[in-house]
């Protein structure tokens, strides 16, 4: 029983050690891949799916939504006043959003967490 204790001891201490290391290093999760998706391919995910698209940001609809677009459609974002970070875009700036697919009863809009400008 006391060598079953001293190994499980041993165990969280080794893997403790290891996650500290990779944290003081600056790192975190390895695996799985970030993929910029398509407009077309946004719409046929699962709600709430996490997304990353580049595009452009055509018009304003309202007063936190606007037209994207990219090379295979457009599709409605709701971009919250504080997510902007003070970026300014226009139609022929190219953007990076990050954000949740969201389906409505009627259409399908992403829901942007974050929102970068590539040119």
């Amino acid at each position: 029983m006391k060598k079953i204790s001293i190994l499980a001891v041993a165990c969280v201490a080794i893997s403790g050690g290891a996650n500290a290391a990779m944290n003081a290093m600056g790192g975190g999760f390895t695996g799985g891949e970030n993929v910029i998706l398509t407009v077309d391919q946004v719409k046929s995910m699962n709600d709430n799916s996490k997304v990353w698209v580049e595009g452009s940001i055509i018009q304003k609809n309202g007063d936190e939504t606007y037209m994207f677009e990219d090379s295979t459609g457009t599709i409605m974002v709701e971009i919250d006043d504080d997510a902007w970070h003070g970026l300014v875009v226009g139609p022929t700036d190219t953007v990076r959003i990050y954000g949740e697919v969201d389906h409505g009863l009627f259409n399908t809009e992403i829901d942007i967490d974050y929102i970068e400008k590539l040119n």
